[in-house]
């Protein structure tokens, strides 16, 4: 058996940028050595449009204040934040390990409805791939960009993957259904981390490679330990030719 304990936050996201960061802080403290934690999306901002100067700034202190967090409690932490570069702002998804970044993509798939097009510049779809935590084969995608099954083909053998989020309310229903499909579909792990302020859907939950979902929208976290082992399992009873990895 090789246990992992996953935590997803549901927290919200205010408009103190150095308040948000001590929450995450104070988050990833609480939970320990070896714990991997993914937050929603744009945690330490939110979409900032107003401020987006302001919040790139920020990012460069939050990137060093987590690479310190997590070098001394040594977990993972999967969030993503504004950063500027050649004059153009990127939603960038970062995975901070044991005091080192260890992969980082910017989100591809802009949600026209939020306008994100007006102020973020596209990633590059390469970008989205596989990253190791501790031999586990890993992935991650940004909010809006659960809704493309080109994507799922994409990380398709990933034992671990990861949904960081600002999901609306309006469309609850869409993000839990895909995010339970994304673990069926691919046979691994989800650990969705969705956005609890008023507007947003909550919804976060770790989710099983047989599609088991653990969720409670009434707390500000969902933690689980489980056995990664799984993946395995599942994708030899039900062969549909995804790679086995662990």
């Amino acid at each position: 058996m090789i246990s992992k304990k996953l935590y997803c936050m549901q927290i919200k996201t205010g408009q103190d940028f150095a308040r948000n960061l001590k929450q995450v802080e104070d988050f990833v403290a609480q939970c320990g050595k070896d714990a991997i934690i993914c937050t929603p999306e744009v945690v330490l901002s939110g979409f900032a449009y107003q401020r987006m100067e302001e919040a790139s700034e920020f990012s460069k202190l939050a990137t060093e204040r987590l690479l310190e967090c997590s070098a001394k409690y040594k977990n993972t932490l999967i969030t993503t934040m504004i950063e500027k570069k050649n004059k153009k702002f990127f939603n960038n998804l970062k995975v901070f390990h044991k005091g080192e970044v260890i992969h980082k993509q910017s989100k591809n798939k802009l949600f026209l409805l939020g306008d994100e097009q007006l102020h973020f510049q596209a990633g590059d779809k390469d970008e989205i791939g596989f990253f190791e935590i501790d031999g586990l084969r890993c992935a991650a995608l940004i909010c809006f960009e659960l809704r493309f099954v080109e994507l799922w083909e994409q990380i398709k053998g990933a034992d671990i993957i990861f949904v960081s989020a600002q999901w609306g309310k309006a469309r609850k229903n869409h993000f839990e259904i895909l995010s339970q499909a994304l673990a069926v579909a691919n046979q691994a792990f989800v650990v969705a981390s969705n956005s609890a302020n008023d507007t947003m859907a909550k919804g976060s939950s770790i989710i099983t490679p047989y599609g088991v979902v653990y969720k409670n929208d009434k707390k500000n976290y969902i933690a689980q330990v489980v056995d990664i082992n799984e993946t395995s399992r599942m994708r030899k009873y039900l062969n549909t030719g995804i790679q086995i990895n662990v």
